[in-house]
């Protein structure tokens, strides 16, 4: 493991439900400082309540200056200007995420400096700090994100990429897409917090009160309720089978009136991290409804490996990582396919001889298909991926050291 550095990272904000880059960074926390940088200039606001609303919570929080959330994390939200691709406005960005995060280095112990960012347009950013090395994370197509200039986020990107010691890419996808922008590309795929969803099989933990009731099967899906969700196809799946229950949780940031005029599609806005074990308790099947696109035929899905180790079977649209994980998932097409799949699912487990039925919460499922699912992603947790990574980060720095600082990039 890498240990003994302070990183500085650059990322969405700190403050939102865990994602691949909170696992990560709290791991290597845990032998280094980190600076979080919550970095907001990869898109120009739109003139939306939404927006307007962003931007009042970046001032207060660079107003509070920086934070340490923990012992070894410092969350700081910069002032800069959200107008990407224009040169003079990035120079000036440059000078200010500079003296603000030399500012808080001052504050931390002399040590070696690294450069992660999980942003794809950070490239005017590499070597104001005498790093020894530079790492970009790719998690995301980010040319395929509404509101973003898709030109102008490659050619950042590629500046980004060009710059880094390494590259790391959590799809096949993307692994494939930016493999001649750098020479030490990596494939790494997402972790998991496994025995956190494990608890969803544990006779301690009770279905909350309010999914415990609906009626049965349940169907649920946790996340950020965005464009990227086939809302058309969630409400034909509930039209089709109208005693079935959909539950969606997660902050809402698209239009989905029409699952709200539907009795069995419930929307229960965000739950914590820590309560989702619970939900998956609930549930009966876990979904994955995203629209097939350019950013979601790259992705690579977090909540599948957390569904898995809860013990939930899952059924998704035709996302190429999940297709990887074979019988582990179904694959759907439209409404129909999903109502099949989710069909042969249940009956699956109805036909099981350890079928159950957990009184206390009504939960059907089987025993068997539960713990088979969650022994596939004992390997793939977020320790074991983050030790893989710090393996190929440790590669670079010695490559760099014997061959001179430009030799990887």
């Amino acid at each position: 493991m890498i240990e003994g550095r302070n990183i500085i990272c650059f990322a969405s904000n700190w403050f939102y439900d865990p994602t691949s880059k909170h696992h990560v960074m709290r791991l290597l926390s845990e032998r280094n400082h980190i600076i979080w940088v919550n970095y907001h200039a990869s898109r120009r606001p739109r003139l939306s309540a939404a927006d307007a609303g962003a931007i009042m919570r970046k001032l207060r929080q660079f107003a509070d200056g920086p934070r340490r959330v923990t012992d070894n994390i410092t969350v700081l939200t910069p002032l800069v200007a959200p107008l990407p691709g224009n040169r003079a406005v990035a120079a000036l960005n440059g000078r200010l995420l500079a003296r603000q995060i030399r500012h808080v280095l001052r504050g931390l112990p002399r040590r070696p400096v690294q450069m992660w960012s999980f942003a794809p347009d950070v490239a005017y950013m590499c070597g104001r700090f005498g790093e020894e090395c530079v790492v970009y994370y790719c998690v995301d197509e980010f040319s395929g994100f509404s509101g973003y200039d898709a030109m102008k986020i490659r050619a950042a990107e590629a500046r980004l990429a060009r710059r880094a010691d390494l590259v790391i890419t959590t799809s096949q996808t993307l692994y494939d897409s930016k493999r001649d922008l750098n020479r030490n590309i990596v494939l790494v795929t997402h972790g998991v917090d496994h025995e956190h969803f494990a608890k969803a099989t544990s006779p301690d933990v009770a279905v909350p009160g309010d999914i415990a009731a609906l009626p049965r099967p349940i169907l649920g899906f946790w996340g950020l309720i965005q464009d990227w969700l086939d809302v058309p196809l969630i409400a034909e799946i509930a039209r089709a089978r109208p005693a079935w229950s959909i539950v969606l949780i997660g902050e809402t940031a698209t239009d989905v009136s029409a699952l709200r005029a539907l009795p069995n599609v419930h929307l229960p806005g965000r739950r914590a991290y820590e309560r989702l074990p619970a939900y998956a308790k609930g549930f009966d099947v876990g979904l994955i409804p995203f629209r097939i696109n350019g950013l979601t035929r790259a992705v690579n899905p977090i909540k599948l490996r957390e569904y898995l180790s809860a013990g939930l079977p899952v059924v998704s649209t035709a996302l190429p990582e999940v297709s990887r994980y074979g019988e582990l998932a179904s694959i759907a097409g439209g409404a129909a396919e999903f109502v099949e799949a989710c069909e042969r699912i249940l009956a699956a487990d109805g036909a099981d001889d350890e079928f159950m039925v957990q009184r206390t919460t009504g939960r059907r499922g089987s025993c068997r298909a539960a713990a088979a699912r969650q022994a596939a992603m004992r390997s793939e947790t977020w320790t074991a991926k983050v030790s893989e990574i710090c393996e190929h980060v440790q590669h670079c720095i010695t490559e760099r050291r014997g061959c001179g600082a430009d030799a990887t990039r």
